[in-house]
Order: structure tokens, then C-alpha cells, then sequence
């Protein structure tokens, strides 16, 4: 089983993924510098959280498009 991520990196992921969606993508090591521009994190840790989790919505948005919905 997985960890599960606190309310406070799903909620500034969230964020940041809502105002600067054309900043992100699926590569983990390039989102974890754009965040580490973009927000004052305590620790390392907690910008890889973030970092992971931006990625994490980034590839199920774009799955999301790829699969057609059917009704």
C-alpha cells in the first residue's frame, strides 16, 4: 500500500496545477524544479511531495483525454 499525501500537498498541488497548467508535465525531475521556484517549501520533502503529486494530475488529466467517455 501507498502513503497517502496530506490535505496540505494535495491542496497547493491542486493550486498550482489550476493557475500553471502549461508549466507542468509528466517528468517528476522538472516539475520538482518548477515548484521549488514557485513555492516556499520547509523541507525537501515536502517540495517532493508536492513535485509527485503535481505529477501524479498531470498524467491523469491527460488520461483522462485519452479515454473517450461513454454514455
Amino acid at each position: 500500500m501507498g502513503n497517502i499525501k496530506t490535505r496540505m500537498i494535495k491542496r497547493t498541488a491542486l493550486q498550482l496545477v489550476d493557475s500553471y497548467p502549461e508549466l507542468f508535465s509528466k517528468d517528476f525531475a522538472a516539475n520538482k524544479k518548477i515548484v521549488s521556484q514557485l513555492i516556499q517549501a520547509d523541507s525537501d520533502k515536502t517540495l517532493n511531495k508536492v513535485a509527485g503529486y503535481v505529477t501524479r494530475l498531470v498524467r491523469r488529466k491527460e488520461r483522462e483525454k485519452e479515454t473517450p467517455v461513454e454514455v
